[in-house]
């Protein structure tokens, strides 16, 4: 299978390429500053001469308070660029894998959210990441859309290794304590895209690691595993002041990959041990 991966050189994209090599895909990567979604014409014609039989569309504006202050270079990048690729993908009937967000919804639910929940996001990353959905719904036919949240992962910026590098230099962190979300190891959600892209069960999905955690447990997770001695201390979201609104409960139930599949990933908390304690080597070993 001739795979495109775009923004190849990420957190995701990184673990995604390695990962689609171990089972001997043809993989082309795409990252800036070579290659620019966002430039439509560019991005069809590229897309013509790979001439992937699927398209993982990781590219991506995820700096959720930056995005807030450049709406118009969010929506460049999560809107323009995804409908590029979009159509691209479509003139050649071929398979599209996106990657979305948690952030597409407003945190106001009592449940975890469900694929086909009213989503109402609150921030602009979220809205501009719920427009290229709309997008690749109204432009491509054989299309996956894979909500995940909290990713980490040794290939970009991440909370879990901002923590683990904070709690060995000040003896008290404070971590917002009234969000919850679901952790997930961005190695874990490799294999899932790929399962998706060799079926033809086209739509919505949630992708995360299993379980719930807020910001604080997570971090207080992290300290732990690292035997830091620091302390962690909860604070609410108001205290935190952060520039983007963020959801208060978006929690993702994953039960379209689930009734497809027949299978979860891992609690976030074994994924996280897998992780910092470093055994990746061990996971690396059953991808096949």
């Amino acid at each position: 299978m001739r795979c495109l991966v775009t923004g190849a050189g990420g957190l995701l994209g990184t673990e995604l390429v390695e990962f689609l090599r171990r089972q001997n895909e043809d993989v082309v990567g795409w990252d800036l500053p070579g290659h620019d979604v966002t430039d439509v014409e560019k991005t069809i014609n590229g897309i013509h001469q790979v001439g992937p039989d699927v398209v993982f569309h990781l590219a991506a504006r995820t700096d959720v308070d930056g995005c807030e202050d450049d709406v118009a270079g969010a929506t460049s990048v999560n809107f323009q660029g995804t409908w590029a690729v979009a159509l691209g993908v479509e003139e050649l009937s071929r398979k599209l894998v996106y990657v979305s967000t948690d952030y597409v919804f407003d945190g106001r639910s009592g449940r975890p959210y469900r694929e086909n929940d009213t989503a109402n996001p609150l921030s602009v990353y979220g809205r501009t990441k719920l427009l290229g959905e709309n997008a690749i719904r109204r432009s491509c036919k054989q299309h996956f859309i894979v909500r995940s949240s909290w990713l980490y992962g040794k290939h970009g910026r991440n909370f879990v290794d901002t923590i683990r590098k904070k709690s060995r230099e000040v003896p008290r962190l404070e971590v917002v304590s009234d969000q919850v979300g679901s952790p997930t190891y961005a190695r874990d959600l490799c294999r899932p895209l790929w399962d998706l892209a060799r079926s033809k069960y086209f739509g919505t999905y949630h992708v995360t690691n299993s379980g719930q955690s807020s910001w604080c447990e997570l971090a207080s997770e992290v300290v732990r595993l690292t035997g830091a001695q620091c302390e962690v201390v909860p604070i609410d979201t108001a205290t935190a002041a952060r520039r983007a609104p963020r959801p208060a409960y978006s929690v993702l139930e994953n039960r379209n990959f689930k009734h497809r599949f027949g299978k979860v990933l891992r609690p976030w908390q074994e994924a996280l041990k897998s992780y910092i304690c470093g055994n990746d080597k061990v996971q690396s070993q059953n991808d096949k």
